[in-house]
């Protein structure tokens, strides 16, 4: 007799929320009473999920792969989930626990029919595009290197002193801003700190790169939609009064030495995201942020 092969489904959580963990023991549990799954989970949840679920086949992520990704938690876990799954080619399907929550899409009310929808595989699959970040030193040696989901920031780190930052496109300059900073976002991101920044909103599916000034001093300091080809290098200047530090997604840093430029690129691999259902974008946006479809005057008056 052949040797069943068990279906394997990622199930990642936020590390310290107790909703996150009952919700996922829940799912576990549910997809274990259909028989022929085992489920991989961060190294740091493995105890406490096999406590709630003994008599499911629970194991560590590292570096395997699963067939999907379920994460539990806000956009947040959704980004430490896709430090995983991009080089592997995992989707992520995100119920959200957070707040407005673009990444991680799912709502609580829908909770019960997701074990059936990935048992029968009934989920669709969006690829995002994502960031290659490279920083050379004055010699051209690649001295750091991440991924970004949403964004990339360089960033001043004093308060006191503003950045000096050369932005080049395609290895021409395009301008000098002394600023806070340089934001390099994906579409994805144009609804996180590229939107808290003043960037425009780009739909997810749009192959683009933005480019966002930190409160520039500057009579340029527009954002720009580049081509996903595009190569945007930022170089802090010979002459700033400081250095600066970068994020990857407010989640990976490098700090800057004098004479490092920052390259940035479109990732090879993509953000694989899985969705239940065809939801517009358009009605993403009004729902999360309660876009007054009917009118601000309306609004007031119905008040």
């Amino acid at each position: 007799m052949g040797r069943v092969v068990q279906r394997v489904v990622a199930v990642l959580l936020h590390p310290a929320r107790d909703e996150a963990l009952e919700k996922a023991a829940a799912f576990i549990r549910a997809m274990h009473g259909k028989g022929g799954f085992s489920f991989l989970v961060f190294e740091p949840d493995l105890v406490r999920v096999r406590e709630r679920v003994p008599e499911a086949a629970v194991g560590p992520i590292g570096g395997r792969p699963a067939e999907i990704a379920v994460v539990f938690g806000g956009d947040g876990t959704m980004l430490r989930a896709a430090e995983w799954a991009m080089p592997l080619g995992v989707p992520l399907l995100g119920v959200n626990l957070g707040h407005v929550g673009f990444l991680a899409e799912m709502e609580l009310s829908d909770l019960d029919e997701l074990p059936t929808a990935i048992a029968k595989r009934r989920y669709l699959v969006e690829r995002r595009l994502a960031l290659r970040v490279e920083v050379f030193d004055a010699a051209g040696a690649i001295v750091w290197r991440s991924e970004a989901v949403n964004e990339v920031s360089m960033e001043k780190l004093t308060r006191e002193k503003m950045l000096s930052v050369l932005v080049s496109v395609d290895d021409r300059p395009l301008s000098r801003w002394g600023c806070d900073g340089v934001l390099v976002s994906t579409p994805t991101g144009s609804t996180a700190y590229g939107f808290s920044a003043g960037g425009p909103v780009i739909w997810p599916d749009v192959q683009a790169l933005l480019v966002v000034p930190l409160a520039a001093h500057a009579l340029f300091n527009r954002p720009m939609v580049l081509s996903p080809s595009s190569k945007v290098c930022l170089e802090i200047t010979e002459d700033a009064l400081s250095t600066g530090i970068l994020w990857c997604d407010g989640r990976r840093s490098h700090e800057l030495a004098r004479g490092e430029r920052v390259v940035v690129t479109a990732h090879p691999d993509h953000v694989l995201i899985a969705r239940l259902g065809e939801q517009p974008f358009t009605t993403r946006l009004v729902k999360k942020f309660a876009l007054p479809v009917n009118g601000w005057r309306r609004q007031r008056s119905d008040a």
